[in-house]
């Protein structure tokens, strides 16, 4: 296991009660807030991207609404001059990255990912001298200058298929050591994970499977990747936060317990209405994820800030990496 460079600074902590949702601050459906910012979007030719962690209210006011790899693929392509990004840091560096002639705008920009900062650049050029015949492949979670120091980004939902892709058999993996292991899973070739670690997901329990099975136990267990691998081993299947969404509308299923961050409850039971769905753990919130409220997304278009930039010597190479996942079939 590598070493890991540890940084508290966007590290915080939510317990929840009832069915995960009473200590996640929330911002209600302002019919007034959302025709304002319906007229600013069509003013500024802007699209609102957020991820499946948002708050629901968040969700409902985005044009669209995925995992990293979705979103990433959207803010490549889609013909708009603003690009409002609901999530954290990275994910509007990385859409900063793909779109430099495009304003990016992050709502809530304290908006940070603890495990993107568990790694820096200067560390993965350590790594590439103590192992010059490894490729590194890096997690979206991880930033602009880290992704500038690897050959290829993944997501969790197509991290076994980037490792494949490479001709190396030795590969750093950075910076989830879960994500890491599980896709050593996966293939023949050796990885060398980091020691970082999402702090939403690692801290989900074995037991806490095993609790679960007992409350629910006609329920498919989903699991996100980024989960240690005691979680996985007794899960019924693992999944990316968009695959988790596909895979519950289309199982006959009728309940599931969900192992990720809360805010993807909200997006299963818009699309799945008649179907339940239980958090894995009562811990399950990322205070992140849960910065960006509908009053933030409406400053944000009225003033274009907070804007995202990327340096473009940091850029030009942290794009080659970003396009080679993108680019793979």
């Amino acid at each position: 296991m590598l070493s890991v460079h540890r940084d508290n600074s966007c590290e915080q902590d939510y317990t929840l009660t009832r069915r995960g949702c009473d200590t996640i601050p929330s911002t209600s459906l302002d019919q007034t807030l959302i025709e304002r910012i319906a007229e600013l979007k069509e003013e500024q030719n802007a699209v609102i991207l957020a991820h499946n962690y948002q708050v629901p209210a968040v969700q409902e006011a985005a044009d669209l609404v995925g995992d990293s790899l979705e979103l990433a693929r959207a803010a490549a392509t889609i013909d708009t001059d603003v690009i409002v990004f609901c999530g954290v840091d990275f994910m509007a560096e990385t859409a900063a990255i793909l779109s430099p002639e495009k304003t990016v705008l992050l709502p809530a920009i304290d908006a940070c990912c603890p495990m993107a900062e568990m790694v820096t650049a200067g560390e993965v050029r350590v790594l590439r001298e103590r192992f010059p015949e490894a490729a590194v492949v890096a997690y979206v979670n991880t930033s602009a200058a880290v992704k500038a120091e690897s050959d290829i980004c993944c997501t969790s939902a197509n991290a076994v298929a980037v490792v494949e892709s490479l001709a190396a058999e030795q590969v750093i993996f950075l910076p989830d050591r879960n994500l890491g292991r599980y896709v050593a899973r996966f293939t023949k070739k050796k990885i060398l994970p980091w020691e970082g670690y999402c702090i939403v997901h690692d801290r989900m329990t074995a037991d806490e499977v095993t609790a679960a099975r007992r409350a629910h136990p006609g329920a498919e267990v989903l699991v996100h990747p980024e989960c240690p691998p005691g979680v996985i081993d007794l899960a019924d299947h693992v999944f990316s936060t968009s695959g988790m969404v596909r895979h519950a509308c289309a199982s006959p299923g009728r309940e599931f317990v969900i192992g990720t961050e809360v805010g993807l409850l909200h997006q299963l039971e818009k699309r799945c209405p008649r179907k339940m769905f239980y958090p894995l753990s009562s811990r399950a919130v990322c205070v992140n994820m849960k910065k960006t409220g509908l009053p933030e997304v409406l400053a944000a278009l009225e003033h274009l800030e907070p804007r995202v930039l990327v340096p473009e010597d940091i850029a030009a190479r942290a794009r080659v990496a970003i396009e080679r996942m993108l680019n793979l079939p």
